[in-house]
């Protein structure tokens, strides 16, 4: 990614913050609508859940000036996720949902050039997370 790029997806992110509750609500009821499967995959408190979500997003997206750091973290939480039942496939899904989250939670501060950061950022991440839970085949 691009210091742009960094730079965009942080600071839409410093806009969404405010609002994470909501945020993140709508991130869930977006993700069953358009990947009902995805639904069993959570048993618990979604309140709690979507506080999770919205603080794993804050960790990665401060810590994408150092990717490095971010990195161990995000194999972990990717192993993790196998043994809740996600699959490579849930990932696109989940991507399509975030990103479609952040255009509702950021309105007109949603640009192409913001659209485009996120979508890099990403994709930058879950391929990282697939190849790790899964190998570089289900990566590719």
């Amino acid at each position: 990614m691009t210091p742009e790029q960094i730079s965009l997806v942080q600071s839409s992110f410093a806009r969404v913050a405010p609002i994470a509750e909501q945020a993140a609500s709508l991130f869930y009821d977006r993700l069953f609508v358009i990947a009902p499967q995805t639904r069993q995959l959570f048993a618990g408190d979604m309140a709690a859940q979507g506080r999770k979500l919205m603080a794993t997003l804050a960790v990665v997206v401060n810590g994408l000036s150092d990717l490095k750091m971010v990195l161990p973290a995000a194999s972990a939480l990717a192993r993790r996720h196998i043994t809740y039942g996600v699959k490579p496939s849930h990932y696109a899904a989940v991507g399509e949902a975030l990103l479609w989250t952040l255009e509702k939670g950021l309105g007109d501060a949603w640009t192409a050039d913001t659209a485009a950061a996120w979508s890099t950022a990403y994709e930058t991440l879950s391929g990282f997370m697939i190849q790790e839970a899964y190998g570089s085949a289900a990566a590719g």
